[in-house]
């Protein structure tokens, strides 16, 4: 069995991860040894103490969905009571309190609307960054940006130039959940697939736009979908080049018709694993990030020793994992404190991973 040994010494002298192996990694019983690797890795790649983070927020433009996700408890239906698709004035005082709290990336993410024109989301950026050039709009996901073309009759291209035209320069990760089509037929059958999600991406950074990667796992996938998902993520990236980071989290069952049919969410130690081996194997991928919000403060604090060199963001703002009935948050001051505590010196960040304070162990600028 492939194991953490083998894989630190195959990337100490620039080999590479198949995915095979991966797959070993993933059902190691050598949890600690797989954290050192991986920690090993991190180290070679950024500076040993730094950990960065961004503040942000993610506030939402309608819940109103098409696709109808088994894992998603945030959707409606049109007409719903709940429902909502809120006019560009109204998402840009969302916006404003975010700017006002100290965010500098806004990641604005919505359901798939049918009666939302592709003008709307053009302007969503427009106004964002007339009105806000502090803020960076790091907005809608792939199958957004799938359905949008869809909606408008145009290619996904268009609708790329037209929102980097607007001034967007990247896109979030989300909506990947596990790329491959047997799995989205059972949790996602009306979302984009796994294909097209990567075509979004591709096209984005052929466009010069940069985007993050994400991985939804804990519900009905294998440990060989995880790490196809995973392939197919380096692949692009060794076309591309233009993937800035990785964020995986766990499925959140409460309020989920998915729920019901995997009631229990998967653990710390999977996810400390699942970080780890996303580190030695996305090789070509600058930052894994850790999800102290996602998985819990202790678990994101544990995983900066298990590869990931980055906090995520502030998060001022989430109504998604929400309405899963998980929500924790955290101040700037706390996150900062959950990286030293963790052992780590805390740096903020832009969007695009670009240090824009560091900070001292007791805060002080350096």
């Amino acid at each position: 069995m492939f194991g953490p040994d083998d894989a630190a010494g195959r990337l100490e002298a620039g080999g590479r991860i198949s995915a095979a192996e991966a797959v070993d990694l993933l059902a190691h019983p050598d949890l600690p040894g797989l954290g050192a690797a991986a920690a090993g890795v991190r180290r070679r790649m950024h500076p040993p103490e730094r950990v960065t983070f961004v503040v942000d927020s993610n506030p939402n433009y309608t819940n109103v969905c098409e696709a109808r996700c088994a894992f998603c408890a945030f959707h409606r239906p049109a007409g719903h009571p709940e429902a909502y698709s809120l006019p560009v004035e109204q998402v840009m005082e969302r916006v404003a309190a975010a700017a006002a709290s100290g965010a500098t990336t806004v990641l604005l993410q919505g359901g798939l609307d049918p009666d939302l024109p592709l003008s709307y989301y053009v302007e969503l950026v427009s106004e964002t960054r007339r009105r806000f050039p502090g803020v960076t709009p790091h907005y809608f996901s792939a199958p957004e940006i799938a359905h949008i073309a869809r909606t408008a009759g145009v290619a996904v291209g268009a609708v790329i130039e037209r929102l980097r035209e607007a001034g967007q320069a990247s896109l979030p990760g989300g909506g990947a959940e596990i790329l491959d089509d047997e799995v989205r037929a059972r949790i996602a059958p009306r979302k984009c697939g796994a294909d097209e999600w990567l075509r979004v991406h591709r096209e984005a950074h052929r466009a010069g736009m940069r985007s993050t990667a994400t991985m939804m796992y804990g519900h009905v996938e294998t440990d060989r979908q995880i790490i196809a998902h995973l392939e197919r993520l380096r692949a692009l990236q060794d076309e591309t080049g233009g993937f800035t980071a990785f964020i995986p989290w766990s499925f959140k069952p409460p309020g989920s018709a998915l729920g019901d049919e995997v009631p229990a969410p998967a653990g710390p130690c999977r996810y400390l694993r699942i970080v780890a081996v996303s580190r030695l194997f996305l090789d070509n991928v600058p930052h894994v990030q850790a999800s102290w919000f996602g998985e819990g403060k202790a678990a994101g604090q544990v995983a900066l020793h298990f590869g990931a060199d980055d906090f995520g963001g502030t998060l001022l703002e989430e109504n998604v994992h929400r309405e899963a009935r998980h929500e924790i948050r955290a101040s700037v001051g706390e996150v900062e404190d959950m990286i030293r505590r963790a052992g780590f010196v805390p740096a903020r960040r832009t969007t695009l991973y670009e240090i824009v304070e560091a900070a001292g162990p007791r805060g002080a600028s350096a």
